[in-house]
């Protein structure tokens, strides 16, 4: 699975939340966090696996943070490599949350069986979700953070996304992107 979104939709969290629940049914979980590399520096804090304190623990799980180190897309340069390594190393589950900041992130659809957007309730309006790009790409919209006063500002923009998908050009002949 791919996951990418804005700053601050929670991916991370998202993760960290549902690779226990695939550990805890016994599934093997592997990680593949990609972090945006300085270009002064070149540089990472690869602070995804920071945030996933107790799915870093867990025996079930592998967590792998890596830089960009200035490749474009969302990715790194081995991500692919990356995953087929993780599925030939036993792993039930590879999830890989890309750098995540706009709307030309979505190299990781290619390499991955669904592609994931996750946004948070204010996550713009119509006119962003038709947009293309990474919301053409996506297999799934999910829209996060939809609890507490945040439940309404989801629900409209979920109503949003999905009236905007309807414009969309379909990738599959099986497949309907949901949100």
């Amino acid at each position: 699975l791919g996951l990418s979104g804005p700053p601050g939709a929670g991916k991370s969290t998202f993760i960290e939340c549902f690779g226990k629940m695939l550990t805890e049914r016994k599934y093997k979980v592997s990680v593949l966090a990609v972090d945006p590399s300085s270009s002064t520096s070149g540089g990472s804090l690869l602070g995804d696996k920071t945030r996933m304190t107790e799915l870093s623990r867990d025996m079930n799980a592998y967590i792998r943070p890596s830089p960009t180190r200035g490749t474009l897309g969302g990715v790194t340069r081995t991500t692919n490599e990356a995953v087929l390594l993780c599925e030939g190393g036993g792993y039930d589950v590879v999830l890989v949350e890309t750098v995540g900041v706009g709307q030309s992130e979505f190299a990781v659809a290619d390499m991955v069986d669904m592609f994931i957007l996750l946004l948070p309730p204010a996550g713009g309006d119509e006119l962003q979700g038709i947009k293309r790009g990474i919301i053409e790409m996506a297999d799934l919209v999910a829209i996060n953070k939809a609890d507490g006063d945040l439940v309404v500002p989801a629900r409209r923009i979920q109503a949003e996304y999905v009236s905007a998908m309807k414009l969309l050009r379909k990738r599959s002949k099986v497949w309907r992107p949901k949100v």
